[in-house]
C-alpha cells in the first residue's frame, strides 16, 4: 500500500469537501453515506475542489444553498 502525502492545497480542499459533506448533511438530516452518494452522482465533490478558492470564502448557508443549485441544475441537465 503506497500513502500520498498531500501538499497544503490539496489537504485544505480535502479539509473543505468534508466540511462541506458534514455541513450539508447536518443541513438536509442525511448520513454522510447518503451525502457521498449524492455528491457522487451530481459532481459536486469535483466541482467543490475545482472551485475551492471563491467557495471556501463563503459561510455554512450560502454553500449549502449553492450546493442545492449545483445539484439542481444538474438534475435539469438530465431531463
Amino acid at each position: 500500500m503506497q500513502i500520498k502525502i498531500l501538499n497544503t492545497a490539496d489537504k485544505n480542499i480535502a479539509l473543505f469537501v468534508a466540511f462541506c459533506i458534514e455541513e450539508y448533511g447536518a443541513a438536509k438530516r442525511m448520513s454522510g453515506e447518503q451525502v457521498l452518494d449524492l455528491f457522487s452522482q451530481y459532481g459536486v465533490i469535483e466541482y467543490l475542489s475545482k472551485c475551492f478558492e471563491p467557495l471556501h470564502t463563503q459561510g455554512r448557508e450560502w454553500l449549502i444553498a449553492e450546493i442545492d443549485e449545483f445539484i439542481e441544475i444538474r438534475k435539469q441537465k438530465e431531463l
